[in-house]
């Protein structure tokens, strides 16, 4: 007889011990930046902050939104032609030529590498049909990731309007998401690129600003920036071993040291702690019993005094009376919550391997009974 099962949540908890983690952050780390951020990448997580949500001019780390469009619009390989009011631009430039035409792809490079705003304003014409149309995608891309204390009214960072803004952990946002892209991974790590000269016999050559992929070996990339009144903006990344990071700091005299500082600082006091790992999970349910699993393992950064904290819920929603004929392979069927020291830190879902085994009607029985007499296997 079929019962029928109200939607609840079917809840086991396990603790976890996490052991092998170094010692927790220098609590006397200190930057001269006026808003700084660190975040591991794969969690998010602040692992250091500094005034780091207060609304602040930017300068040229904007282009990391810039960067991050056109690669998204899937035209890098589409052939731009350069607008007079894009050579016009004040500031930093690749000196781009009116009417010239560049892969959309060389403008990134240039934009990232040599802070070109000639190289902004081109890709934001090419990308949103419009510098006014392009302002419009950059808010829209700001709100879809999360950086609530962010407007942008260029896509260069130039002072040329009073409501261009961000935070040091909305910037932090935005590099986390840029750094899941390849391309941008590539182009923001890159110290020499060579883009095509229209009028010179000789290619163009870009160096890149950004004195941390030399200075400091676990660099992997960033964005440099400067106006009178944003004063040094700086947003890089760093790798070491399983652990990547992002630094921020806005209005700051020494950014280089703070970035390396802040690095060190990180690399020192966190570790990657495998809190799940993917594959099968074992629960006593008798409906999902050695049937669900994890596509993906679960790392969290942490220090040694949290290694005893994490703990695991395994939230399951039990099966309705028509389950058996809705649920297929990898269908969802719940979700596993991390907690750190009764902090939710994060949820991925659970999954159902194979569709349940239906149950027999009279003839299907009857059947199996009538065939196992006549020694016919029912399996082959």
């Amino acid at each position: 007889m079929r019962m029928i099962w109200k939607l609840v949540v079917y809840t086991l908890m396990a603790t976890l011990f996490i052991t092998n983690i170094p010692q927790k952050v220098d609590a006397s780390v200190s930057v001269s930046a006026r808003g700084a951020v660190l975040m591991e990448q794969e969690s998010g997580r602040i692992l250091f902050e500094k005034d780091a949500y207060t609304k602040k001019r930017i300068a040229s780390i904007t282009k990391i939104m810039t960067a991050i469009l056109a690669i998204e619009s899937g035209k890098m390989d589409e052939l731009v032609k350069v607008s007079v009011q894009a050579t016009r631009a004040e500031g930093s430039s690749v000196y781009l030529k009116p009417g010239e035409k560049i892969k959309l792809e060389h403008l990134v490079y240039g934009l990232m590498l040599r802070s070109g705003n000639d190289a902004a304003i081109a890709i934001a014409e090419h990308v949103g049909g419009s510098l006014d149309g392009f302002v419009y995608i950059m808010n829209q891309k700001a709100r879809e990731i999360g950086m609530l204390n962010t407007h942008f009214a260029n896509p260069h960072g130039l002072d040329d309007h009073e409501d261009h803004y961000s935070t040091a952990y909305d910037m932090a946002l935005l590099m986390r998401y840029a750094m899941k892209y390849k391309k941008f991974q590539k182009v923001t790590g890159t110290k020499v690129h060579k883009a095509p000269n229209p009028t010179e016999s000789w290619d163009r050559e870009w160096k890149n600003k950004n004195r941390l992929l030399t200075k400091y070996k676990y660099a992997t990339g960033g964005k440099t920036g400067y106006t009178k009144r944003a004063k040094r903006t700086l947003v890089t990344t760093a790798s070491k071993g399983d652990m990547s990071l992002i630094a921020v700091t806005i209005n700051a005299s020494d950014d280089w040291n703070d970035h390396i500082a802040m690095f060190e600082s990180g690399f020192k006091g966190f570790d990657m702690a495998e809190v799940l790992t993917k594959g099968s999970i074992k629960i006593n349910n008798k409906h999902y019993k050695k049937h669900l699993y994890l596509k993906n393992t679960v790392v969290y950064p942490a220090t040694e005094e949290e290694m005893d904290l994490f703990s695991i819920k395994y939230k399951l929603d039990k099966p309705s009376e028509d389950w058996d004929r809705k649920v297929g392979h990898e269908e969802i069927v719940g979700k596993a919550v991390v907690s750190l020291d009764g902090r939710v830190v994060k949820e991925v879902p659970i999954y159902y391997d194979g569709v349940p085994e239906k149950k027999k009607g009279l003839f299907e029985s009857l059947k199996e009974i009538f065939l196992s007499i006549i020694g016919v296997r029912i399996n082959g």
